[in-house]
């Protein structure tokens, strides 16, 4: 497991030297940019991505604490194996298929706030930080719930999987924004 934990380091800096050489140059107007009115801006994605993310930190913090107390059907491998791959492979497709979000994720940024790219590049040093204290969680599998829904459970492992594939996504989706905003 200890090769996984530092595949996750590598693939988040990979992800915050891509945030930061493609968007970190560019101003509020096209960082606010929405294409059409059914997509979000480079600014929405990064603060949807920071939302999520940080929405594990308190189960991570209880986990430490040695205060989390995991829902009854975590108890059941099939379950977390079905949502943990039912989710990863919703995440992992790039891009291609829409999801629609939890309310508790949506993006609420306003064009007044100028530092999304560093608060981003920050909360990618939390999150890795996060990593290295989970160590031994990570490696026992430890089983977890969603932050959005107590009922959607998988291992600890696979909850950072699918982190790290809805970054990417959300970097391709970011991208995809820029390449309609230049033309």
């Amino acid at each position: 497991m200890e090769i996984k934990l530092k595949e996750w380091i590598i693939e988040l800096d990979k992800l915050s030297e891509e945030i930061r050489e493609v968007f970190g140059g560019l101003d509020n107007k096209i960082l606010f940019t929405k294409p059409d009115s059914k997509s979000w801006s480079i600014a929405e994605n990064l603060d949807h991505l920071i939302k999520v993310n940080s929405s594990y930190f308190p189960i991570f913090r209880q986990l430490i604490d040695q205060t989390f107390v995991g829902a009854f059907i975590g108890k059941f491998k099939f379950f977390t194996k079905l949502f943990g791959n039912m989710i990863y492979t919703s995440v992992s497709d790039g891009g291609k298929k829409k999801i629609r979000t939890f309310p508790l994720w949506e993006p609420r940024i306003n064009e007044g706030e100028n530092d999304i790219i560093e608060k981003f590049l920050d909360h990618q040093e939390e999150l890795k930080n996060w990593i290295k204290e989970l160590e031994p969680y990570i490696e026992k599998e430890t089983i977890i719930h969603s932050p959005a829904n107590k009922l959607i459970v998988y291992s600890l492992p696979q909850a950072m999987d699918i982190v790290i594939a809805h970054e990417k996504r959300h970097l391709n989706q970011a991208l995809a924004v820029l390449e309609k905003i230049k033309k």
